[in-house]
């Protein structure tokens, strides 16, 4: 008969279980909670960051092996699917096509609405007092002593200076307050962009390859003599037969700028430099001058050409990747709203989305932090030093 004392416990009383789960559950805690510091602590490494991104970079595109498990029978089937996907593409290109002609039809109602703004920004036609009537929202709205407060400062101001003609530099305004353009601007492009009267979208003719043209009509200046600059987008809307996929719309296919004819000395798009150059022989010392690029707004109607290969370079793929979005952008937003980027009130609307996300972004923060303090295992102090393999070199 086996002694009872040294029978292995098979068995624990209730109240034991309940201290070894408690145990258990520390444990877990604890384990959840130093696992949650040192993943926070991997992500907040730029170098662990930058592995990780590659790696998922590599995994994009991959096959996961779920087509070639399939049946023949089933394969044969996708592939039905996919010449049904071609078809859609090409329809899916015609229906580009006819909003293109769509757009030809409305530019042609917009236009004498925005040459009628051309004039009044140029000085050439003054609006009436009901056409300057503008209807303030409620929370814009002011009480009588302060809008005879604002009426008397105005009056003062009027008479302190000449009564401005039109609305001076107002497209150097809209390129000052549009983040896109005005990282292009550069100190010696704004005295030029000050006689900038205004940008015209002009579209191909019907029957004609798919293109628009930017017109920036400039009054005589003493810069270049041209009065139009112009840049000219190509565009292609159907599915490349190669990759009949990846088709998402008209693509530009290139652009022309035009030749800026420069009046002496006044060419912004080269500087000159004095360079010091040493003779190997004599070892004299002569001073040479040369001219070079020099940063410009004006560079935008001298874009890299696109060779009949399509081949470039990756700096002039970049160089006009900016580019073409930067001739989308005055197209369909600079031009068709251009007073709203003069006022800045765009400029808060396309802000309010990033806000919202940052927002999301701090509440989400914040919650993990308040969860941090709220952790009865969470020590500050673990964070304070983080292990070796996680500290940055």
């Amino acid at each position: 008969m086996a002694d009872p004392d040294n029978k292995e416990q098979t068995e624990m009383d209730p109240a034991d279980m309940e201290d070894v789960e408690e145990v258990e559950e520390e444990d877990t805690a604890e384990d959840n909670s130093k696992a949650r510091q040192l993943t926070m602590q991997m992500m907040q490494n730029p170098q662990i960051l930058a592995a990780l991104q590659e790696r998922l970079d590599g995994l994009v595109g991959s096959p996961s092996g779920y087509m070639e498990s399939l049946p023949k029978v089933v394969k044969r089937r996708v592939n039905a699917l996919k010449n049904l996907q071609v078809k859609c593409a090409h329809i899916e290109a015609k229906f580009y096509e006819e909003v293109h002609e769509l757009e030809r039809k409305y530019a042609a109602l917009y236009q004498p609405l925005f040459d009628k703004r051309s004039e009044i920004v140029r000085a050439a036609y003054e609006p009436t007092d009901e056409e300057c009537e503008w209807k303030q929202d409620e929370e814009e709205e002011l009480t009588e002593e302060m809008k005879e407060k604002a009426k008397v400062e105005e009056e003062k101001k009027d008479e302190e200076k000449e009564d401005p003609k039109g609305i001076p530099e107002f497209w150097l305004t809209v390129f000052k307050n549009v983040d896109l353009l005005s990282e292009m601007l550069q100190e010696h492009d704004e005295p030029i962009l000050k006689h900038l009267q205004d940008i015209k979208v002009k579209f191909s003719d019907a029957g004609q390859p798919m293109s628009f043209t930017l017109e920036f009509h400039f009054e005589p200046n003493d810069f270049f003599t041209n009065t139009i600059l112009t840049k000219t987008y190509k565009m292609r809307s159907e599915p490349d037969e190669s990759d009949p996929f990846s088709f998402d719309g008209p693509e530009i296919m290139g652009c022309t700028g035009c030749t800026i004819d420069w009046s002496k000395g006044k060419n912004v798009t080269l500087k000159t430099i004095k360079k010091k150059q040493k003779h190997k022989g004599r070892g004299t010392v002569r001073t040479v001058t040369k001219t070079v690029p020099n940063d410009s707004f004006f560079n935008f109607f001298s874009p890299p050409e696109v060779p009949e290969s399509g081949d470039l370079d990756e700096d002039s793929e970049a160089v006009l990747a900016a580019d073409f979005e930067i001739g989308h952008f005055i197209r369909e937003r600079i031009v068709p709203r251009a007073v709203l980027y003069f006022t800045g009130e765009a400029i808060e609307d396309d802000d309010d989305d990033y806000d919202e996300e940052g927002e999301e972004a701090d509440d989400e923060e914040g919650e993990e932090e308040a969860d941090e303090e709220n952790d009865p295992d969470y020590e500050p102090k673990k964070d304070a030093n983080p292990p070796e393999e996680c500290k940055q070199q």
